[in-house]
């Protein structure tokens, strides 16, 4: 059966996007100095290629997808090019003109939408993109597990892997700890 992941490279200090949303140190940390998306080499590291082989479908929120195409060219730019399958996109209405027709846009619950996701994906895994959609995932049980690239930068600010108000504690398992040059690659499995 396949697996909703949540696949992301964080710094040192928990932060998966820097200030206004940047994304430059990701780019340089996984291109040798790259200075867009289509200079990441997701081969440098086993665990994101194997992310990236098992995926089916990608399912992001709607801010994380106006941020993609704003700074970071777009679906196009997903995986350093290499994303061939479905995106879907989580939102309370469709852009008015996207130009964009690689795009589904659902405005389903997100039960729903991680089903159709899943569907599309055709027994491959679903990765989430975006940091809210992933919480709402954790909060309702859909997450099965959390791919973390951690990247030697202090960012400081920026946006945090996970910030909830209400102090709910999520138990995870680490089930791989591996080294890929200077990034270190966790997956945990979420616990129920």
């Amino acid at each position: 059966m396949s697996k909703v992941l949540w696949h992301i490279t964080m710094s040192v200090d928990g932060f998966i996007a820097g200030p206004d949303d940047s994304m430059d140190w990701v780019i340089s940390e996984w291109s040798d100095d790259g200075r867009t998306t289509r200079d990441i080499d997701v081969g440098r590291s086993s665990l994101a290629d194997e992310v990236l082989q098992s995926a089916g479908a990608i399912l992001g929120g709607r801010r994380w997808y106006e941020i993609a195409e704003r700074l970071y060219d777009g679906v196009d730019g997903i995986y350093g090019g290499d994303w061939q399958a479905p995106v879907f996109v989580l939102t309370h209405g469709r852009p008015s003109d996207t130009g964009d027709d690689t795009v589904t846009f659902v405005s389903t619950p997100l039960a729903e939408a991680v089903a159709t996701a899943r569907a599309a994906a055709n027994g491959k895994n679903v990765v989430i993109f975006g940091a809210n959609v992933a919480q709402q995932c954790l909060r309702e049980g859909l997450l099965d597990e959390i791919v973390i690239h951690l990247a030697p930068v202090l960012l400081g600010d920026g946006i945090r892997l996970f910030g909830v108000s209400d102090g709910q504690r999520v138990a995870l398992r680490r089930t791989t700890l591996a080294a890929s040059g200077q990034i270190t690659d966790l997956r945990f499995t979420v616990r129920r």
